[in-house]
């Protein structure tokens, strides 16, 4: 009788061991099929930014005559026509923040939306694309220079992933479009430890913070508001309990402890 009481309890602990290792292979999965949908999915139209105040920007101004175009450059020895030499750049073509000295500059929109253009004046960019702004100032230069070329580019397009990934860091998007999937492939992907389920994007949203969810796991998130981020966007990934789980010394020594007794138990079994 006491054999078979101590076979159970054998039994019992080499199941409970097997259990603290299983993993659920489905929660590492990324964009799964939970709707038996088709193989094509129609995702949102992508994200089109648009100039705010606070923002800086570069706006190199070339035409037929160099030298009249000089007039309209007061930032051309500084600022750099590629936006990733703000910081050291990555073969993902993102960029780190560079907190040296020597950090370009460029037209800074300001609390009423305005940039200030040398010769043009004041000229209102706030809630404009980059392309709708260039049309603007190209209109304005046609009176002082013939045939103008204008190029209007954020300096200052940048997004923040933080919590359980590889490389936690602030990024600038110099194509200033990015997706979700492609900041946290710049991130170096989340860890085994993350809860791709629940991945929070905080949001500036007319001076409120807006919060937003987005599940890795399931194709939704391609036609999610989330899906393409926004500049000044923070993604944070949160751990999931597995990691918390291994913070406490109990429980990272459960299965050893279980372990050990399971073998206790089994010696004395056989010893019977």
């Amino acid at each position: 009788m006491k054999k078979n009481i101590y076979l159970n309890v054998f039994l019992f602990l080499t199941f409970a061991i097997s259990l603290s290792s299983c993993v659920n292979q489905k929660k590492f999965v990324y964009f799964q099929n939970t709707r038996n949908e088709s193989d094509t999915i129609n995702t949102i139209a992508p994200y089109v930014p648009k100039i705010q105040q606070g923002d800086i920007l570069s706006i190199p101004i070339t035409s037929l005559n160099a030298a009249a175009s000089s007039f309209f450059n007061p930032y051309s020895s500084s600022v750099s026509a590629n936006p990733t030499d703000l910081g050291s750049t990555s073969p993902m073509g993102n960029a780190t923040p560079n907190t040296s000295s020597n950090s370009p500059s460029g037209y800074l929109v300001d609390q009423n939306g305005m940039i200030e253009i040398p010769l043009l004046g004041s000229i209102k960019l706030e809630g404009l694309t980059t392309s709708e702004a260039r049309d603007v100032i190209k209109n304005k230069l046609k009176t002082y220079i013939k045939e103008p070329s204008v190029n209007v580019r954020f300096l200052n397009y940048k997004i923040s992933v933080m919590g359980e990934v590889a490389k936690p860091s602030v990024y600038f998007i110099p194509n200033e479009r990015v997706t979700i999937a492609e900041a946290l492939a710049m991130a170096g992907d989340v860890t085994v430890y993350a809860k791709r389920e629940n991945v929070l994007i905080v949001r500036d949203n007319n001076g409120k913070k807006e919060f937003g969810r987005v599940n890795l796991n399931s194709r939704d998130v391609f036609v999610s508001p989330y899906y393409y981020l926004h500049s000044g966007d923070l993604v944070y990934v949160e751990q999931g309990r597995s990691k918390a789980a291994q913070s406490d010394p109990t429980i990272r020594l459960l299965p050893v402890i279980l372990s050990t007794i399971a073998a206790a138990f089994l010696i004395i079994y056989r010893s019977k």
